[in-house]
């Protein structure tokens, strides 16, 4: 499980250091892809394989289907860290997230989030944590 929060910056070439409690966890390759709320997402492989399976169950026929499966597999990369511990994030996917220098990387359960440090800050700041711990109630998580 992925956890934690790290500040890093993106290097002229695009490259993103990647915290070493999530390389242990990603591996030497990963899948970053267009997350949902303007960050992205890294999956190990296996949690990519995982999700590409679900999906061959999702029928197609519908709309939302397959405007969904365009939006997360079109725009996903798989990427490779360096010896420096440092991951290529291709253009379009940090042109998507708004990451232009400073990011943030976010360790939430199955996945690591990255994100453009100005929209974490304005998104981070967690709204009525009270009502939405009874609305998470609702679908049977309690804490």
């Amino acid at each position: 499980m992925f956890m934690g929060e790290y500040n890093h910056t993106v290097d002229q070439k695009g490259r993103v250091i990647v915290p070493s409690k999530f390389r242990e966890q990603l591996g030497d390759e990963f899948v970053a892809t267009k997350g949902l709320d303007k960050c992205l997402y890294l999956y190990p492989k296996e949690e990519w394989e995982r999700i590409e399976e679900q999906f061959q169950e999702v029928p197609l026929i519908k709309k939302e289907a397959r405007e969904f499966a365009r939006f997360f597999f079109a725009g996903a990369a798989t990427c490779e860290i360096d010896k420096q511990g440092r991951a290529l994030i291709p253009q379009v996917l940090r042109d998507y997230a708004g990451i232009t220098k400073d990011l943030v990387s976010a360790g939430v359960m199955n996945k690591v989030e990255i994100w453009s440090k100005e929209r974490w800050e304005k998104e981070s700041g967690f709204g009525d944590m009270d009502s939405i711990a009874e609305k998470m109630a609702e679908y049977g998580l309690s804490i």
